[in-house]
């Protein structure tokens, strides 16, 4: 079986177990006393635990076993998860959260560059965009069956069971996966880390990046909670409805975002596209006044999305040394997930005074001005021409 068989069922564990979590956050807050606030953090310990991990883990998989770093990853985030099950207070269920987020970092990083070493450049953006659409199934049934197990059979349920699929996975996905060591470095000379810093292009896309996960994690935070609240949905028919439409829709942007990306072979433009196109619908759908529009609106931010999901790391590839992919990977990860958790806790903390809209207009505005300098500057890019050979074998 194709490796995309194997990491995409592993994401799709990874994006169950982080998001089923957003919808149960009335019986967290009744069963073990979370404040509003403190709900903010839920999202957002685990969002800067895992961020600034990212760096390192790329930088382990530009120079370890990338197979034996991401089956340990998996390992070691199921029984977090099954940590957070077994939590009695909001500091054990946080705690379990921030090892969590240290040890999903491990993942991502690694199994980007992983993909990007099998699959030849014409192919890439399908490839990793493939890839890509297991974090948003994962984020539907997570977010369905957050809301359900805390309706019918308990949220403490729902993380045993999960993080025990993990656990069970894990030896399968270690035998289906090659020996993959990252690709020998094709010169004497050491490829530099700092010449991402260097690259106006791949800084300008970074912020993108971040400006663009500020707002998809008001969406997978706070989309179920502002259904409850707007529209007096229960908790299963808001992780149901929050994450079926968008989630459903970014999936489907994604395969067209792909296909656009490697026959143009324009990815950053596809890239800012997405960006510039999604963003005004997040602004409407936290401001629709009937939940049809809202889901509406909802449904556009996600196809648009897509089209940045599926593209922005390939994107980077384009810009960076081969043997740098690993460690690309996570600092284009790193500042959207500080993005992210920034905006999570300011939206939990100012959810009951000026609510989420306020928010996400600025976030529309600062994205759509940054996508279109990366329009602007991805005309003039200097790509990379070169890319490790491909063994067909393992494809």
């Amino acid at each position: 079986m194709p490796i995309l068989f194997y990491l995409w069922i592993a994401f799709a564990l990874n994006y169950i177990d982080r998001q089923m979590v957003y919808s149960m956050f009335p019986a967290l807050e009744r069963d073990l006393a979370f404040s509003p606030a403190a709900l903010g953090w839920v999202g957002t310990v685990f969002l800067w635990s895992y961020t600034p991990v990212l760096p390192l883990a790329g930088f382990l998989a530009d120079r370890y076993k990338r197979n034996h770093l991401i089956f340990l990853s998996l390992l070691l985030w199921s029984a977090a998860t099954v940590g957070c099950g077994l939590a009695q207070s909001p500091a054990v269920f946080l705690f379990w959260r921030v090892v969590m987020g240290l040890t999903e970092a491990l993942y991502y990083p690694t199994a980007m560059a992983l993909i990007a070493s099998h699959y030849p450049d014409a192919s890439r953006s399908r490839a990793l965009g493939l890839h890509q659409s297991a974090q948003y199934t994962g984020g539907v049934i997570g977010g369905w069956y957050g809301g359900w197990a805390a309706d019918h059979t308990g949220w403490r349920s729902a993380f045993l069971i999960a993080g025990a699929a993990g656990l069970l996975y894990s030896p399968w996905l270690k035998r289906g996966l090659p020996d993959s060591p990252p690709p020998p470095s094709s010169s004497s000379e050491k490829a530099n880390p700092w010449a991402l810093a260097k690259s106006t292009p791949f800084l300008i896309l970074a912020a993108t990046f971040s400006a663009y996960c500020s707002i998809q994690w008001i969406f997978f935070a706070w989309f179920p909670t502002y259904l409850q609240d707007r529209f007096h949905l229960s908790m299963t028919d808001s992780g149901w409805t929050s994450t079926l439409f968008v989630q459903t829709a970014i999936i489907v942007g994604i395969f067209l975002g792909a296909y656009l990306g490697d026959r143009t072979q324009s990815r950053l433009l596809v890239t800012a596209a997405g960006a510039f196109l999604c963003a005004p619908f997040s602004y409407f759908a936290f401001s629709a006044e009937s939940l049809q529009l809202s889901l509406t609106f909802a449904t556009a931010f996600g196809f648009f999305a897509g089209g940045l999901s599926a593209n922005a790391f390939a994107g980077a590839f384009d810009l960076v040394d081969p043997r740098l992919r690993g460690f690309a990977a996570g600092i284009l990860n790193m500042c959207g997930g500080f993005a992210s958790g920034g905006m999570i806790l300011i939206a939990g903390m100012l959810r009951k005074t000026i609510g989420f809209a306020p928010l996400l207009f600025v976030a529309m505005i600062t994205t759509m001005l940054l996508a279109t300098l990366l329009a602007i500057l991805s005309r003039r890019a200097k790509l990379t021409p070169c890319s490790p050979a491909v063994e067909p074998s393992r494809v």
